[in-house]
């Protein structure tokens, strides 16, 4: 994906902020909680280390991708950080490998299941960045990093609201299965935005943006609809506390749809590379109130509302820093 530079004269820092597109870290945040969510467990101390493990493997990843692709980006994006020279490239790896062992060592703090999922999202992260990424497995694989992602945050809190060494591993195999299908959800929706984003530099496609916008309605409908659904472990929902959830994740998956709809119509429309980078924007944008109405429908009312108090925050540092 590309990036808006800051300018062969920027300093370190902004270019390090460049190569991890940091504006789009608040798009991961939610994943963790949305899996707690998904559980009807609330988030804590274990959830923090799992979102902590999410944001070093993700931007692990942003690091990687610019270093196997700096030969790429030297043709189409010579402003990127590593082809305009303002970081090496045997800088932005060792950034990479740092962060992957950052990110595992929270998973292990968060517990053994925790950092089994994190050891596979961040193979999967270096699978998709060093191989998969130019084939057609490409956005699969992005689709289940981003899947695995939430499924993180749920074995931590599963595992810490257990408070069973003994029954670890079934409380891991259950929780997974429990998360399925908001991690089944969360990875529709990246492998839309991650198909649209292989031709962002060149435009032309009408179908790819048609297709993501499918996408985008199916699961929006789907968070729409009634009614919504709790994990095992939360409370029985009264009448009233019921129709609020539903109506706050109502609420959230059409602002979803519409952040992420919105410009790929317009990119079908008109296949520029402009406009199918602005429809590659919306998708990662998209992702937080998407968050939000997962969290809504386990349950985690609060959670969703914490987590649309990112979406100011992003865009304020996404006028600074693109986060494609």
């Amino acid at each position: 994906m590309s990036a808006r530079a800051t300018g062969p004269g920027a300093g370190r820092l902004g270019s390090w902020a460049e190569l991890l597109r940091v504006s789009a870290l608040f798009t991961v945040v939610g994943d963790g909680l949305a899996g707690a969510a998904a559980l009807g467990v609330r988030p804590g101390r274990a959830t923090a280390l799992a979102v902590g493990a999410s944001l070093c493997l993700y931007e692990a990843g942003m690091a990687l991708n610019d270093w196997a692709d700096r030969e790429e980006d030297a043709i189409d994006r010579p402003h990127r950080p590593i082809p305009s020279g303002r970081i090496s490239p045997p800088a932005a790896l060792a950034a990479a490998g740092t962060l992957t062992a950052a990110g595992l060592a929270l998973a292990a703090r968060a517990g053994r299941p925790s950092l089994a999922v994190g050891t596979a999202l961040a193979a999967t992260v270096w699978s998709y960045d060093l191989h998969l990424k130019h084939t057609p497995a490409g956005p699969a694989a992005m689709g289940a990093a981003r899947s695995l992602d939430l499924l993180l945050g749920a074995t931590a809190s599963a595992s810490a609201a257990s408070g069973s060494s003994g029954s670890a591993g079934h409380t891991a195999r259950s929780s997974v299965r429990a998360a399925l299908p908001a991690a089944a959800v969360l990875g529709a929706h990246t492998a839309a935005v991650t198909t649209v984003s292989r031709r962002e530099t060149q435009g032309g496609s009408t179908a790819l943006p048609l297709a993501a916008l499918a996408v985008t309605g199916t699961v929006g409908a789907l968070l729409g609809r009634r009614p919504p659904l709790a994990g095992p472990g939360a409370p029985a929902a009264q009448a009233p506390g019921r129709t609020a959830r539903h109506a706050l994740a109502a609420t959230l998956a059409a602002v979803y749809a519409g952040t992420a709809g919105r410009p790929l119509l317009h990119a079908a429309l008109n296949p520029s590379p402009a406009l199918t980078q602005r429809a590659v924007g919306g998708g990662i944008r998209a992702m937080i109130p998407l968050q939000g109405a997962l969290a809504a429908r386990g349950g985690a009312v609060g959670v969703a509302l914490g987590v649309m108090g990112l979406v100011p925050l992003a865009r304020t540092v996404a006028r600074k820093v693109s986060p494609t």
